[in-house]
């Protein structure tokens, strides 16, 4: 129990210091570009939506639950970042829709063998799991439905990837001051139900999606402002809502 602890405060580490790298770059870069040093005329290529997906999806390979993420990410930011590098003879663009569809054709046929290999190295953690009010999902080519027992709520983090999670939360209480809950969604999507009068913020970063507040019939008034739940992380051709 130790070791694995270890090892998954070990990978932790190790991706933020490559979102601290990738962020320290983007600093030198613009730096570069805004000072002379570097030909402007590249900063519309490095400072670009396929480029910041490529970031996220390198962040992510450090971490085994959100491995195969990041191969996601690094693979649609690749795609979209190769025709502004390359000149095409034909519209790069147009492949994407259909190459899509044939991977994910492909996957389904070969579903329980990609899945059960990926599983097998460790790369994908598929399931759900709470300890003292952390929770903990991943779901990969599925879904989850799940309602939270009474409990203290502290967050956690949770995981879809061509998938989607249903959270339940209005049967638990919110720990003291501000908890995180961590969220990533690669073509999927996550609804979390909570009671109307939390505090709730959003710190999601959406790119081809959205992530939003639905919440109705709580006043200003009625929110208690001593507990805070943030939501944070990223959504890409997916989302997420919040709901009461």
């Amino acid at each position: 129990m130790e070791t694995t602890t270890y090892f998954c405060s070990k990978q932790k580490r190790m991706k933020k210091i490559i979102i601290g790298f990738i962020i320290l770059t983007a600093g030198l870069l613009l730096l570069g570009f805004n000072t002379g040093i570097l030909d402007p005329a590249y900063k519309h290529l490095i400072f670009t939506w396929p480029v910041l997906l490529i970031a996220l999806g390198l962040a992510n390979f450090f971490e085994r639950s959100s491995f195969w993420a990041g191969v996601i990410l690094t693979s649609i930011g690749t795609f979209f970042f190769l025709p502004r590098l390359i000149e095409f003879h034909f519209n790069f663009i147009h492949l994407f829709w259909p190459l899509l569809l044939i991977m994910i054709g492909v996957v389904i046929i070969l579903k329980r063998t990609l899945f059960n290999s990926f599983t097998h190295r460790g790369h994908i953690k598929s399931g759900s799991k709470l300890e003292e009010g952390v929770i903990d999902e991943s779901n990969v080519f599925g879904s989850s439905n799940r309602v939270i027992q009474q409990c203290n709520f502290k967050g956690g983090k949770i995981s879809n990837v061509f998938a989607g999670s249903k959270i339940d939360l209005t049967r638990t209480t919110l720990s003291d001051q501000e908890n995180y809950l961590d969220i990533a969604c690669v073509f999927g999507g996550v609804e979390i139900i909570v009671p109307s009068n939390w505090r709730v913020q959003i710190q999601v970063s959406s790119i081809m999606g959205a992530f939003s507040d639905k919440r109705f019939g709580a006043s200003s008034q009625q929110i208690d402002n001593s507990k805070t739940l943030i939501i944070k992380g990223s959504v890409v051709f997916g989302g997420g809502e919040i709901k009461s």
